[in-house]
């Protein structure tokens, strides 16, 4: 049984990987047994990323300064990776971005720069190293989706596009390659305690909760945030041959929020 979740001797690329939930994805798989590849916008997100990698005890770590909306500079990290590291075995579309504003006062081209981000780079990425997952006869890609996939919220009309079309993209790469053993599933992660949510759970100063950390809580059928852990179970799941006849199916990891109605008032 170990073994089928063992990624020994696999190369696993996660974007935007420097740090937050991309950072612990990453660093399960490494735990798991693969050699880790990351990118980021600037070599000094790439530097803090390595240096943070190599602080939690990870030594087989690569980083690249990569833009993955570049279709150009997605094809050159992608064929270095695979001269310097080896074909890449795991893709995780980790980057993204998320602009809260409402709908009427958001440009299109704020608009389009999510969508660019969100979308448009998994697409760039996963079509970069499917090639090569085809000539080794398997590839894993697990896209980071997000419960925007499936819900509606006010000011998120660009990221819940962005992720409802990422959804679809992971359903069609399934259905489009999965006869050359390719699986593609997405993780949806609920509310996760990271620094970049920090202000959201911090204390009222008459001693109460955060208005939106109360909102999650009242909604979360766990009574909690998620913490970056709760991710690296089903990211090694969706990354080993423990899942090879998975395909297309997003993995919500949420405590339950999409299976709730809430409490009656």
């Amino acid at each position: 049984m170990e073994n089928k979740f063992s990624l020994e001797g696999k190369v696993a690329l996660v974007t935007g990987a420097s740090y937050g939930i991309g950072f612990a994805i990453a660093a399960a798989l490494g735990k798991a047994g693969a050699a880790i590849v990351f990118n980021d916008l600037k070599q000094e997100f790439v530097d803090k990323g390595l240096a943070a990698y190599k602080e939690a005890g990870y030594t087989n770590v690569k980083g690249y300064v990569c833009d993955v909306t570049s279709e150009e500079q997605v094809n050159d990290m992608v064929a270095k990776i695979e001269k310097e590291v080896g074909v890449i075995d795991i893709l995780v579309n980790n980057a993204g971005i998320i602009k809260r504003i409402p709908m009427i006062e958001m440009s299109a081209a704020e608009f389009r720069q999510v969508i660019d981000v969100d979308l448009n780079a998994p697409f760039i990425v996963a079509k970069a190293v499917i090639p090569s997952m085809i000539k080794k006869g398997a590839g894993k890609i697990i896209n980071i989706c997000s419960m925007m996939s499936e819900l509606g919220r006010e000011t998120v009309s660009a990221y819940a596009a962005a992720k409802g079309g990422l959804k679809m993209l992971t359903r069609n790469i399934a259905s489009e390659y999965g006869e050359y053993n390719i699986q593609c599933n997405g993780i949806g992660p609920g509310y996760i305690a990271t620094p970049q949510t920090a202000p959201l759970r911090e204390l009222q100063p008459d001693g109460s909760r955060h208005p939106f950390d109360s909102f999650i809580i009242s909604k979360t059928p766990a009574a909690r945030w998620g913490a970056p852990e709760d991710l690296e179970g089903p990211a090694v799941f969706l990354a080993s041959n423990a899942s090879d006849f998975v395909n297309g199916h997003i993995l919500y990891v949420d405590g339950g929020i999409l299976a709730y109605i809430g409490k009656q008032p």
